[in-house]
């Protein structure tokens, strides 16, 4: 696992009801290296939050962190 792996699992699995059903799906693309966040479908909300906080906090956090080449993209997917 990379770091940023390891960073989105801490942030995560302390905020969610299901942490046994959530996993992460690293795509390489040509620009972005991103992350698919899959979720049971009652955890969504808590992880977007009201309005988008939670979500927009937890991608400033994990954006901040210094990658060589690629840049980092989280998104949410509903399993």
């Amino acid at each position: 696992m990379d770091t940023i792996e390891n960073l989105i699992i801490a942030i995560i699995k302390p905020l969610i009801s299901k942490p046994d059903s959530f996993s992460i799906k690293i795509e390489d693309g040509s620009e972005f290296m991103e992350y698919h966040l899959d979720l049971d479908p009652q955890d969504i909300g808590r992880i977007i939050g009201k309005k988008g906080r939670t979500i927009t906090a937890i991608r400033s956090i994990v954006y901040s962190v210094p990658v060589e080449t690629k840049k980092v993209r989280i998104i949410i997917d509903e399993k």
